[in-house]
């Protein structure tokens, strides 16, 4: 049997959504008023000072934010249509989380290293590749990514553990 759409296994709203982007925004005005008002927002007999137009664009965001979450509230009471399901919020979370560890690798191993890991794993775990055929093209990518860096273009990058043991 067909359900209406968005009467699924919502995980959000689209209300509660947009509620929190209008919270998130209405943030980031206030902070661009705030600083904006510490440094000078006034005019000056010179003419604006360095605030003064920041402060009347955060006020903009304020102001446009405030709206926002006014009819995120009225329509969170009026519609419960789904943000997103829990299906798709799993796929989200399937390259989501392993990209956030892959940066977090990145401060622990190196990019090399990581990058040569989080290839081979998203191959073998997302792609259904074999493990073989995975490490050697993580492994592949990684040294190509090293020489080319590091060697041709002489741009040093982020090196772990491993790039040190090798005096690299």
């Amino acid at each position: 049997m067909d359900r209406p759409e968005g009467d699924g296994d919502g995980v959000v709203t689209v209300a509660t959504m947009e509620i929190i982007v209008a919270g998130l925004f209405l943030a980031f005005g206030g902070m661009v008023m705030f600083d904006s008002y510490r440094i000078g927002a006034s005019w000056a007999s010179d003419g604006p000072e360095a605030g003064y137009f920041p402060f009347y664009t955060g006020l903009i965001i304020v102001v446009a934010s405030l709206v926002l979450l006014v009819q995120g509230v009225r329509q969170r009471a009026a519609s419960r249509a789904a943000f997103v399901e829990a299906g798709q919020l799993r796929q989200v979370a399937l390259v989501f989380v392993p990209a956030l560890l892959y940066v977090a690798g990145i401060a622990l191993a190196g990019i090399y290293v990581s990058s040569a890991v989080y290839i081979t794993l998203f191959m073998v775990f997302i792609g259904h590749y074999r493990w073989l055929r995975s490490a050697a093209v993580g492994a592949g990518v990684g040294v190509f990514a090293f020489v080319l860096f590091e060697r041709w273009f002489s741009i040093p990058l982020p090196k772990g553990f491993v790039e040190r043991a090798l005096g690299l």
